[in-house]
């Protein structure tokens, strides 16, 4: 079968498509046909080397499919079955293993497309609007990179709960797709200091939360976005990692909160993944979720995904199709 494979850490250029036999599910897992895999953030780190892992090293951490065959002990899923999946390697391939107990069933009404793009960032934002802080109807929030994938889900989402909606974006093309998604207030970074900006809006209140995927560029600003007893929940670094964080820094900002989560912590069980996706999944096939596939691309592309999503040009989903 066909591979996307790193035998060393670095750039885009480090990926290679590479012929590499089928993998055989073990006891307790199940060989999917891969039809769509997610492009993220999370990918790029392990390209990069900053999240670790063995080489040679299939790419890929989110996916949908169907089932080909299970293992032995399997006995929640079958052949025929058509599954999502997420935080789990090897999605950058025309076939994949993943443990039986971590894939979640995909509605009738939404496509294997669809799945990917929603599985990772769906419930990323689920957790970030429901868990890491939890948004109460009245809120102020702050979603930097607006107009990302994630960015536009957590928007939603955090209109659902009844937030209002700060974002911020580079541009006015990605301006108007922030404003479809809900937001309240769109902040162009390039043009305005969006710290500066946010206190005006709030009228020197602050936000209740700051949702920030963006790290070095953005973290002293969104501190002081925050009012007293806000949380800063930092879930990723595309501009690189924070600086080291004095705490005295929360005290004098007003007893601020700051956490650094990850998905696979709030999906951590199988009743919590299923609870996540499930909801996810399902606002994705009644409507209430609305999905932005920017672009497609054949798997023999990737490192071409990975150079458009770093460039921070892109909006939305990207999507490698095997």
């Amino acid at each position: 079968m066909r591979a996307i494979q790193i035998v060393t850490t670095g750039g885009p250029e480090v990926m290679h498509l590479a012929e590499v036999p089928a993998p055989v599910p073990g006891p307790q897992e199940a060989l999917v046909r891969v039809e769509a895999a997610g492009v993220n953030f999370i990918d790029v780190y392990f390209r990069e080397g900053r999240y670790a892992a063995p080489l040679p090293y299939t790419l890929g951490q989110e996916g949908a499919g169907t089932v080909e065959a299970v293992g032995s002990d399997v006995e929640s899923v079958r052949p025929g079955d058509r599954v999502a999946w997420c935080m789990l390697p090897g999605s950058y391939a025309e076939f994949c293993t993943v443990p039986a107990d971590r894939l979640v069933p995909i509605p009738a009404q939404v496509s294997a497309e669809q799945a990917a793009a929603a599985m990772l960032q769906g419930c990323t934002a689920h957790y970030l609007a429901d868990a890491a802080y939890r948004i109460s109807p009245g809120d102020e929030v702050l979603v930097h990179a607006g107009a990302g994938g994630s960015g536009l889900l957590l928007t939603q989402m955090a209109k659902s709960r009844g937030a209002r909606v700060y974002t911020t974006v580079s541009t006015p093309e990605k301006a108007a797709l922030s404003r479809a998604a809900g937001a309240d207030h769109v902040i162009l970074y390039t043009e305005t200091d969006f710290a500066a900006e946010v206190s005006r809006l709030t009228a020197g209140r602050g936000v209740a939360a700051v949702y920030d995927s963006v790290g070095a560029t953005t973290f002293d600003g969104s501190l002081r976005s925050l009012r007293p007893r806000g949380t800063l929940v930092l879930f990723g670094a595309s501009s690189g990692a924070v600086p080291p964080l004095d705490l005295m820094r929360l005290m004098t900002g007003g007893s601020l909160f700051v956490t650094r989560p990850t998905l696979k912590d709030y999906v951590a069980t199988r009743q919590e993944l299923l609870q996540r996706a499930s909801e996810v999944l399902g606002m994705v096939a009644s409507g209430d979720l609305r999905l932005r596939t920017e672009h497609t691309y054949p798997l023999a592309e990737a490192a071409q995904a990975h150079r458009d999503l770093q460039s921070r040009r892109t909006t939305g989903k990207l999507l490698l199709i095997p």
